[in-house]
């Protein structure tokens, strides 16, 4: 087993001639796209990995320093196509893999035959002109929060996340993986990932895009779906599903599931 299969715990199921990466995103690990899984791997190749950082994953592979931006997160991605021989996929990218994904396609267009993202954002913060969702403030809070007591801003985070009932199965699963992440690794993730600014980027994005977005989430308010749209370079398209939550491939399956599937095998461009 390589380094690159080894640190992020690669997985190929399915069979088919298209290959489809699922990219999971902060806070949780391949576990995730569960209920997506088994109606993809008659049709499709389907490549599983754990982002760096997830408690699934190694924290002595952490680097700080390399983490500290979304570029090397993109590198990793690149790695493991690299590792896997990939010429060509479908990838869909959730929350801050929907930017991971932008940029590594910005370095190799060819690469990626479309990019799906669901609930991604550019930019957390509000900005003149321009709504993300959070003030710096509230923003300070929830790192200071995530640094004195991580267990009990798991507790608190994940049924706001997730969205709908406090003991749901989904947010069990969500207040999980969380917290199966080393607390200073999982801040210094959160902190990279929601202060970063990638719109001055997007028009580089050229790989057609499939823009899906949940009518409510705590994290990705739904005008940031339209703003991706209006600034991507390439062609693109939005879709906001009824779901409520920022992960609701696992708390609304029942509607996102057919939404992914349909995104999966529909092409904007021809």
């Amino acid at each position: 087993m390589g380094i690159v299969e080894e640190a992020h715990n690669l997985k190929v199921v399915g069979s088919g001639e298209q290959i489809i990466v699922l990219a999971h995103g902060f806070g949780t690990d391949q576990s995730l796209w569960k209920h997506l899984v088994p109606h993809l791997v008659d049709d499709y190749r389907v490549i599983l990995f754990d982002n760096m950082g997830a408690g699934t994953t190694n924290p002595e592979y952490f680097d700080f320093e390399r983490y500290s931006n979304l570029e090397g997160y993109a590198y990793d991605v690149l790695a493991i196509l690299e590792e896997l021989q990939v010429q060509s996929c479908i990838f869909v990218g959730h929350s801050v893999s929907a930017m991971i994904g932008a940029i590594a396609s910005i370095t190799r267009p060819d690469l990626f035959s479309k990019l799906i993202s669901i609930n991604g954002s550019p930019r957390y913060l509000n900005d003149v002109d321009y709504y993300g969702g959070f003030e710096q403030e509230e923003l300070d809070q929830l790192f200071e929060a995530m640094g004195s007591n991580y267990k009990a801003w798991c507790s608190g985070f994940a049924p706001l996340a997730v969205g709908g009932d406090m003991d749901s199965v989904a947010v069990q699963e969500f207040s999980r993986t969380l917290f199966n992440m080393r607390p200073d690794i999982a801040l210094s993730v959160a902190q990279t990932i929601f202060q970063v600014d990638l719109r001055q980027i997007l028009c580089h994005v050229t790989v057609p895009c499939h823009i899906l977005q949940s009518i409510k989430d705590l994290a990705v308010p739904v005008v940031v779906s339209e703003y991706l749209h209006q600034n991507l370079g390439g062609e693109s398209i939005v879709e906001v599903m009824t779901s409520d939550g920022h992960l609701p491939q696992l708390s609304s399956p029942d509607i996102v599931v057919p939404v992914l599937l349909r995104h999966i095998r529909y092409n904007i461009v021809t």
